[in-house]
């Protein structure tokens, strides 16, 4: 067998015949194209968080800036930790919104 008559990789995927499909090996994975990702009530939810992260609780600090001191809260922690929770629930939700079951 000479070299000219090697097959290699880049002749099989040019001859014109269909790749079987790679086996998973039983791990039920899927390609990312035939998944279901319709933009459904968990898009909203983030889209919901993102609003109220983004605009909704620096609204209200920049409207309000002395209301949380009527609460007991110092200025560090009105500048801080408000923006902070938010943040933190917006990550979670974007894990639980982006993991299907």
């Amino acid at each position: 067998m000479n070299d000219g008559d090697r097959d290699t990789p880049g002749d099989r995927e040019n001859d014109g015949e269909p790749r079987p499909e790679r086996d998973t090996g039983g791990s039920g994975a899927s390609h990312p194209e035939t998944a279901d990702r319709d933009f459904d009530w968990r898009g909203w939810t983030l889209v919901a968080a993102i609003f109220v992260a983004f605009l909704l609780v620096p609204g209200i600090i920049y409207v309000y800036p002395h209301a949380p001191s009527a609460v007991g809260l110092s200025f560090w922690d009105t500048y801080l930790v408000l923006p902070m929770i938010p943040a933190i629930l917006l990550g979670a939700l974007a894990v639980w919104a982006t993991t299907r079951p």
